[in-house]
């Protein structure tokens, strides 16, 4: 049973403004959607109307059809609660971050090899169980030999793949 202070809240009428930031919140989350790619909106549990929309969206080039088109996915978002769609968003925006992270430690790996930095050599095999003490040795004398040579870059991509390589697994 709602108390008269519960039921006086109820009653009052959301405002202009709210609903206004409300719909701009909609439009932006509808934003992010046409901005995925179909691996990623295949990720998430949309109606197919929606699923629909968005598709069109991400194939309209004229400016002004896409923000119309965006415009009604954010208004198809009215009636679908947003909440489980904006955690895969964030979920998968973080999964993003993770993959950048990671690839920025393996450069900064692979760049150390090459300057003859002993202990990120310990700091691969602690991380990396997989890796090979002498094939890593090998990869990092030959990228290093090419670097201070000026003579291509085959040698610290064979180095960066290996890395990449151990790493994942």
């Amino acid at each position: 049973m709602m108390s008269p202070e519960d039921k006086a809240v109820a009653d009052v009428p959301i405002s202009r403004t709210r609903k206004k930031k409300e719909d701009h919140a909609r439009q932006k989350l509808g934003e992010r959607l046409v901005g995925l790619s179909e691996e990623q909106l295949e990720r998430l549990d949309l109606p197919n109307e929606l699923r629909e929309a968005v598709s069109l969206a991400r194939k309209t080039t004229q400016h002004g059809a896409r923000h119309r088109q965006v415009k009604y996915v954010g208004a198809l978002l009215r009636q679908v609660d947003t909440a489980p769609i904006e955690k895969t968003l964030d979920d998968i925006a973080r999964g993003d971050y993770e993959k950048a992270y990671a690839f920025k430690k393996i450069e900064s790996w692979r760049d150390q090899l090459r300057e003859e930095n002993p202990a990120v050599v310990e700091e691969i095999l602690l991380a990396c169980p997989l890796a090979q003490r002498q094939q890593l040795t090998q990869l990092a004398r030959n990228a290093k030999k090419e670097f201070e040579g000026k003579k291509g870059v085959k040698a610290s991509r064979a180095l960066f793949r290996y890395l990449k390589e151990v790493s994942e697994n």
